[in-house]
């Protein structure tokens, strides 16, 4: 990919770094010719398996780090948090065939910002990663039950007031939010479980301002109002919770 010359800081408008991480050679070069068209992507690196992505994460220190699961040796889900100890500042966000809701929870807990399928849209594969490197949390939409399902399974097995998928844990004293997720729900106001509907559905700040009329700046404040009161620490976490209580 060309790249203009410019007087502005090194800092404006930098594209995403990238580094791809999949054995199959030809998707992941199809995928670097796919991501290379976006002008805001540049991809730095690619690997073929754990290792590779490691030495290369650690060296180049990339914006954003699309790891498959399966992988010869290491799986990716596996290879999570000595990624992120190579890469701390690094947005991984998983891109596999796996629909398997256990390496969804997997990589959740192992701090993936996000779980994508192979069988998405190019289009609908650039807008996640936008949105992954603006904070939000991406999920395939096709396993959003299945997250709410392993939610479930985490939350019946873990001990009493333990954190479920790698949520931090919320107190009464520290959080200011009822215990029971039912009461958090009803204390959201009219606006706030409008804009966590959004959520569920896997909108964008700014496609759901543009539903509701009101600037993006609210919803943001709105959302961190939501998650406050949910008493956790992002937006997956808060559709799982709208789901499991029937806010839809």
């Amino acid at each position: 990919m060309t790249s203009s010359v410019s007087t502005a800081p090194a800092t404006a408008h930098r594209p995403t770094r990238i580094l791809v991480v999949d054995d199959h050679t030809l998707f992941r070069r199809g995928l670097i010719a796919l991501l290379s068209r976006d002008a805001a992507l540049q991809v730095v690196a690619d690997a073929a398996d754990a290792g590779q992505a490691l030495r290369k994460a650690q060296e180049l220190q990339p914006d954003l780090i699309l790891l498959d699961n399966h992988l010869p040796g290491v799986n990716g889900v596996d290879a999570l948090p000595s990624l992120r100890e190579a890469a701390p500042n690094a947005v991984i966000l998983m891109l596999t065939v796996s629909e398997d809701e256990r390496d969804l929870a997997a990589a959740l807990r192992g701090g993936a910002s996000g779980y994508l399928l192979k069988t998405m849209e190019g289009d609908a594969l650039t807008a996640m990663i936008a949105r992954a490197m603006e904070g939000d949390s991406v999920i395939a939409p096709e396993m959003m039950g299945k997250l709410v399902a392993a939610y479930r399974g985490a939350a019946s097995a873990a001990p009493v007031g333990a954190p479920a998928l790698g949520q931090a844990a919320a107190t009464p004293e520290s959080s200011g939010v009822p215990n029971s997720a039912a009461s958090a729900v009803a204390s959201l106001s009219p606006r706030e479980r409008d804009i966590l509907r959004g959520i569920v559905r896997g909108a964008s700040n700014k496609e759901i301002a543009r539903e509701h009329g009101i600037a993006e700046t609210t919803v943001k404040i709105h959302v961190q109002h939501i998650l406050r009161k949910l008493g956790v620490s992002g937006r997956v976490h808060a559709a799982v919770i709208a789901t499991e209580q029937g806010l839809l």
